[in-house]
């Protein structure tokens, strides 16, 4: 038997040489042009309709990237990038997909001088090495046990999103949080806010009211009135089993024929119900979190996550003294609008939290939610890499203004893509001008005589649009972010550089569709 080999339809669909280049750099232009304008503190906001008839409100380029629908494959692309720099160090969203839409844009005219792309990605190799090293020169550390350093920092982050009336706050809330559930195991540390900070939003009330709780919360009311509503250092048993009396299943047939039979049949749920709550009373609980189902005013129904004040059972049998909580201090019932939330704080170590965040209502709250999670992740970036660069477009500049330096001492046509890569750094700090509605051409000039004469912290005030000193505004990034921005930015430019040809595996309608074909297909597949 031969061996099949599958046909593929490259009809109208395909596109190669320059003409691919062309829509790749066309289509990545497009993606960085939606965001454009969401960089900086005098950033604007997008609308954004979902299916569902859903309406989303927000600045942040990942939110915005992640809920658009694009049809090329190099738009698609970029959009990865976003995902990929969220994941990574959590901010700089916005940043990654400009940069990389301005880079390609710069390549542009070195393909139209017919550089060859393999020429052009060395170059930009060749600069994403010198601009990371310019970023090195320039950083400064910073101490992470330092509140009033790490809350200028977090500051930073927030001044250019939607809860930047409330930036101490949210840098309160954001450093607590990453404090709380920093843990140093074996030796290494760990600060994993995904699994252990965990965000509790109830709309209403004023965003004032939000805060960090040292434990957990749930939407949980006592069945009973006569339960108590607060408890000081309870005792609580977690079970991750249901308490309720196993009844047989749907195959099970009982036959009864004397009244005594079900009268047994009866007295052995009771022994049964009896024999658990034994069991548990056996270890003095004050607090009974389970599954589902409720038992005896000590009991509460609700499912809770491990790392807390005790150890989770998975039957009631093994119910023993070691798996009480007890570093639990105080157990209470609050309402908040219509509903009633239960809280367990004032835990001894706490190794998660809770952060409960308020607002006028559920559009500001899912903001408020992305900008703190945006805060938390630049603080957890500078436990780990304790360096900051200095923000306001000024490490872009300099960047710029090294690499257009070190241009003038390479010979041959690489000069020419290298030097494309110190343009295109300049679009953080136009932009920034832009947005606050400033004169890039007067203000760029200004920027760039500070960072020729050496003084490389000088960068742009969002606010008003003036050249000023990072060092006296404070005004700081976390390196991790700047690195990982660049680097990001550059490689997926050389990336898409080294496409040439897009194909189509999609039919179209009205076409034969791709099968698998033998040695007479081929055949007539190479006459076409």
């Amino acid at each position: 038997m031969q061996a099949p080999v599958i046909v593929m339809n490259t009809t109208s669909e395909r596109q190669t040489g320059r003409k691919a280049q062309i829509s790749n750099i066309t289509a990545a232009k497009t993606v960085a042009d939606i965001i454009r304008t969401c960089l900086g503190p005098r950033a604007m906001l997008k609308m954004i309709l979902d299916p569902m008839g859903g309406v989303l409100l927000t600045n942040d380029g990942h939110a915005i990237l992640r809920e658009i629908e694009v049809s090329h494959p190099a738009a698609k692309s970029m959009l990865e990038l976003s995902r990929t720099q969220d994941e990574e160090v959590g901010d700089g969203t916005t940043t990654v997909i400009i940069l990389a839409g301005e880079i390609l844009a710069h390549a542009l005219p070195n393909l139209e001088r017919n550089i060859h792309p393999v020429i052009i990605i060395q170059a930009f190799k060749m600069a994403l090495a010198d601009a990371l090293n310019i970023v090195e020169k320039i950083s400064k550390p910073v101490d992470v046990k330092n509140d009033t350093e790490m809350k200028e920092l977090i500051k930073s982050s927030i001044n250019t999103k939607f809860v930047a009336r409330w930036s101490e706050l949210m840098c309160e809330l954001a450093l607590k949080a990453v404090r709380t559930v920093a843990q140093d195991v074996n030796g290494k540390l760990e600060v994993d806010i995904k699994r252990y900070a965990r965000v509790e939003k109830i709309p209403g009330g004023e965003i004032e009211e939000s805060r960090v709780l040292d434990g957990v919360m749930f939407n949980k009311d006592i069945t009973h009135p006569k339960m108590r509503r607060r408890i000081e250092n309870p005792r609580i048993v977690l079970l991750d089993c249901t308490l309720e009396y196993k009844k047989g299943e749907s195959q099970t047939n009982i036959e009864v024929s004397k009244e005594e039979d079900w009268n047994r049949i009866l007295q052995i749920e009771e022994e049964q119900v009896k024999q658990m709550c034994d069991a548990i009373i056996s270890v003095k609980p004050d607090l009974v979190i389970t599954e589902k189902g409720i038992l005896r005013n000590i009991i509460f129904s609700k499912p809770i996550s491990q790392p807390f004040v005790a150890y989770e059972i998975n039957r009631y049998e093994d119910l023993k003294e070691s798996d009480v909580g007890t570093e639990c201090g105080l157990f209470h019932i609050e309402k908040f609008g219509d509903e009633y939330f239960t809280f367990l704080t004032a835990c001894k170590e706490p190794r998660a939290c809770t952060i409960l965040l308020r607002g006028p209502s559920k559009d500001i709250v899912n903001e408020i939610e992305r900008n703190l999670t945006d805060a938390m992740s630049v603080a957890r970036n500078v436990y780990f890499h304790s360096k900051l660069a200095p923000g306001g477009g000024a490490t872009e500049m300099a960047i710029s203004v090294g690499l257009s330096e070190k241009a003038k001492t390479i010979e041959g046509v690489m000069q020419w893509p290298y030097q494309a890569v110190a343009d295109a750094m300049e679009v953080i700090p136009r932009i920034l001008v832009q947005n606050c509605g400033g004169s890039p051409i007067k203000i760029l000039t200004q920027l760039r005589a500070k960072h020729v004469e050496g003084y490389n912290s000088w960068g742009i005030n969002g606010e008003e649009g003036k050249v000023v000193d990072m060092h006296e505004y404070g005004i700081w990034e976390p390196q991790a972010v700047k690195l990982q921005s660049i680097k990001t930015a550059i490689e997926s430019a050389c990336l898409l550089l080294r496409v040439d040809d897009i194909l189509s595996g999609v039919r179209k309608a009205g076409e034969k569709s791709s099968k698998m074909a033998g040695p007479q297909d081929m055949d007539e597949a190479a006459e076409q």
